[in-house]
């Protein structure tokens, strides 16, 4: 019966947070174990009490800071420089300019957000069809869980107890091999749709961008130095990015106004705490299934179907497509870790590096793909073409990442490399 509810509220479009929340609370009643009704507000707010959840608000509002302040023109304009002339050149701009903003923003759904209101329209100009530009930008926007920043990473690496600066690390070599595919795809459909060449800057456009994008490549620099020197936490190099691009939309660009500074703070504090009502309501729901011994059960089937690694991530890869098809990531995240992680690591032998990228991959994927894809509708939101069309633009991409995947699930050399 707690499965029913738990569909019918799903059904009836009830916030996921409500969803998890409420089915939990169900469970309780219908099981007869209203004891544990004096346990539920303690895992509700448990599930929120950790240091390392601090980063994900503050990525948020660099991510804000940066949008303001006029940080994230100037390394669209950046990105010009490198790949501006090939064919295809808006389209690959769009592409690097999303690589410098997922080392800063850590959520896919803000960047995808973002970064079409600023993408959309240029390559439209340039005699792009809007799908397609609104499918490259989406597309850009699945690096943003794996290249470091991550707010998944962050999340998985509290639920998993491993360091979070080295989950960052180990989405490093993932994210450039994920781009270089995305590279090649962007590449193949320009010549298969003769999408128009770029143009290079001229030597002083290039000396102009790259003088003002400086200062704006600094946060990425920031964030993911900080981290790989040890010299800064997830969460100090999150604070630091932030009052670094607070200093430079301010005191560099001068696009930054005090006076919106109270619009930026309300629109952090409405996202950053969705997210956290999310990650409580998701830890009581867990807590649930946890007390039915699920992950047991799981363990005994999945055991039964493979004893090869490989083909036990296959497998995982599998079934959190159809998970996150229909569940947001995060909350998908925190239900699956504490099911699946146990039996990865014991059975197995894969490692929680590996196990986390290629989860957190996985699920960010059901952002972007029917029924729910919520990605979609955010592109299509911002930009106006529909979502089936943008999904459509898409399927190069998607099967980039799916290959992405395979490869990290077959060699585990591709994550650990620089740990």
């Amino acid at each position: 019966m707690t499965a029913v509810v738990f569909a019918v509220l799903l059904f009836l479009a009830v916030p996921i947070s409500l969803v998890l929340a409420l089915t939990a609370l169900w469970y309780i009643y219908d099981s007869g174990n209203t004891v544990l009704l004096d346990s539920y507000l303690q895992q509700l707010f448990g599930a929120i009490q950790s240091y390392g959840l601090l980063a994900i608000p503050l990525f948020m509002l660099a991510g804000e800071l940066m949008n303001e302040g006029g940080l994230t023109s100037r390394l669209v304009n950046l990105a010009r420089i490198l790949v501006g002339g090939f064919r295809g050149g808006m389209a690959y701009i769009n592409l690097v300019a999303n690589m410098m903003m997922a080392a800063i923003m850590g959520s896919a759904a803000s960047q995808i957000a973002m970064m079409s209101r600023a993408m959309v329209p240029a390559m439209e100009k340039d005699g792009y069809e809007k799908p397609y530009a609104a499918a490259i930008t989406a597309a850009g926007g699945l690096l943003s869980p794996i290249i470091p920043p991550s707010m998944l990473f962050v999340l998985f690496g509290v639920l998993a107890q491993v360091p979070i600066a080295d989950m960052f690390i180990a989405g490093i070599i993932p994210g450039l091999v994920m781009s270089f595919l995305f590279f090649i795809a962007i590449s193949l459909l320009g010549l298969r749709y003769q999408y128009p060449k770029g143009k290079w800057p001229t030597r002083q456009q290039a000396k102009q961008y790259f003088l003002m994008g400086i200062p704006a490549a600094l946060i990425p620099l920031i964030i993911i130095g900080g981290i790989l020197t040890g010299l800064a936490t997830p969460t100090e190099s999150a604070a630091l990015a932030s009052l670094g691009a607070l200093v430079i939309g301010k005191y560099v660009y001068k696009d930054l106004k005090y006076k919106n500074l109270f619009g930026v703070l309300k629109r952090t504090a409405f996202n950053s705490g969705m997210v956290i009502m999310l990650i409580a309501a998701a830890g009581v729901f867990g807590w649930v299934i946890i007390f039915e011994k699920i992950p047991q059960s799981a363990a005994s089937w999945i055991a039964a179907q493979t004893t090869d690694p490989f083909m036990f991530l296959m497998l995982v890869v599998g079934i959190l497509l159809l998970v996150g098809m229909v569940i947001d990531g995060i909350a998908a995240l925190i239900l699956v870790v504490p099911i699946l992680m146990p039996i990865a690591e014991a059975q197995f032998g894969i490692s929680a590096y590996q196990f986390g990228v290629v989860v957190c991959l996985t699920l960010v994927l059901g952002l972007l793909t029917p029924p729910v894809g919520a990605g979609l509708y955010i592109s299509s939101a911002m930009t106006g073409a529909s979502p089936m069309a943008i999904f459509r633009a898409l399927l190069p991409f998607l099967l980039a990442t799916i290959l992405t995947l395979v490869l990290i699930s077959w060699e585990e050399g591709l994550v650990l490399a620089l740990l």
